[in-house]
């Protein structure tokens, strides 16, 4: 049909033999319809990132087709009606309330934060992971700004101008079952950040796994 293309990125026409090999752009275009189809809640935020993971060790146009089966054919514009939905979201705030994004919130491509002596929450534990990286522009005064990790979610804050703040950088714990989980996405931070603290933390236990030790 004119104007869609099939979960794999490619006609479905004779010739695309699953056995072939997938090149990077074969994986990219998966990749981009697995974000798309979690935008639209179509995958949860653990199916995404699951179906990411066997994305990008996917050998052949095969393993790539099964991660997209059940998923409609996209628009050959969603994607970009997506990126441009969710290109960038600015937050400015003066002396009110903390600022939260929890929950199932829908990452964008970049952030802008103009905050004067407000608490910022980000907790990426169960967002919906659209691109992947993020840039932080960070124009904040006072307070604390924390951001919560998951496996797969990474912090940059070297762009990070501090001026009498501090950074407390917590790792997640490493994942027994898969040690090595890929980067699934990349927050940068840049700008300044002035009389504070950054704390980036993965979720804090429960108290049955406090109990049981377990991370």
């Amino acid at each position: 049909m004119s104007g869609e293309i099939s979960p794999t990125g490619k006609s479905s026409g004779p010739g695309s033999s699953p056995e072939l090999r997938a090149s990077h752009a074969d994986r990219d275009r998966v990749v981009d319809v697995l974000r798309i189809a979690a935008g639209d809640g179509l995958l949860t935020a653990d199916e995404l990132d699951e179906r990411l993971e066997a994305a990008l060790s996917a050998r052949t146009l095969g393993e790539l087709a099964t991660l997209t089966a059940d998923l409609p054919p996209v628009s050959a514009t969603a994607g970009t009606t997506v990126a441009e939905v969710k290109d960038v979201v600015r937050i400015e705030q003066v002396h009110s309330g903390a600022i939260e994004r929890v929950g199932r919130w829908v990452v964008p491509r970049r952030l802008e934060l103009a905050v004067t002596y407000c608490h910022v929450t980000l907790d990426f534990t169960d967002a919906v992971i659209t691109h992947d990286t993020l840039r932080i522009d960070v124009a904040m005064t006072g307070k604390t700004l924390t951001l919560v990790t998951r496996p797969g979610v990474v912090v940059d804050t070297d762009g990070l101008q501090l001026v009498h703040s501090s950074v407390k950088y917590r790792q997640n714990p490493v994942n027994p079952a898969n040690p090595d989980t890929p980067v699934a996405l990349r927050v940068e931070l840049v700008g300044q950040k002035a009389h504070g603290r950054v704390v980036v933390r993965p979720r804090r236990r429960t108290f049955g796994q406090w109990l049981l030790r377990r991370p």
